[in-house]
């Protein structure tokens, strides 16, 4: 096992479907260019725009489980009936050649993170509240009700768990919540 480097660091942004993880992760790196990116696996099949490697790495259900007994993962779980999980490897090499690692996973994989790697830092991003969570995720197009009565349930759920998290930031404005992001992250980096 690669033992990251003191300089190194892995910043898990978490929180509910909907809430703007994946484009305040985009803006994040666009701004970081020397960051890495880690690709997380999943057993769900690709949406239409969806790239195998860049998006994510599309695993059958068999090679996911092949994976977990191997010990191949620094985190897995199961979200909406699929699974979703962060391939160690990777992670490892990154911080080991001294690059800061960012992750976008739900919460469950954050807390199991944290468990295996305690100096990584937890951020949480929170909606204003479920009536907007639920209005992104309708406007989004990509789900159907059942889905998103599901994913707000969840939502209900992984706010419960804000306080396992270093940092909570509520993005109600995705220009003030970056900017909130940024300022906390330069301090802890």
């Amino acid at each position: 096992m690669n033992q990251p480097s003191s300089t190194s660091k892995l910043i898990v942004i978490s929180g509910p479907s909907g809430v703007g993880k994946g484009t305040l992760c985009k803006r994040l790196l666009a701004n970081h260019p020397h960051w890495v990116w880690s690709v997380s696996a999943t057993s769900r099949s690709p949406r239409p725009s969806e790239v195998d490697g860049v998006d994510y790495r599309f695993l059958s259900p068999e090679a996911f489980k092949a994976h977990i007994d191997d010990g191949g993962f620094l985190e897995w779980a199961t979200y909406n009936h699929n699974s979703y999980g962060t391939l160690r490897q990777p992670v490892e090499d990154a911080l080991a050649g001294g690059k800061n690692v960012l992750l976008e996973i739900d919460v469950q994989g954050a807390l199991q993170v944290k468990a295996a790697m305690p100096k990584a830092k937890l951020v949480f991003l929170a909606p204003p509240n479920l009536d907007v969570l639920r209005q992104r995720l309708e406007t989004r197009g990509t789900n159907d009700a059942a889905d998103i009565d599901r994913r707000v349930a969840i939502a209900a759920e992984e706010l419960t768990h804000t306080n396992a998290f270093d940092a909570v930031f509520t993005n109600a404005n995705l220009d003030d919540c970056y900017a909130e992001l940024t300022a906390w992250l330069s301090t802890e980096l």
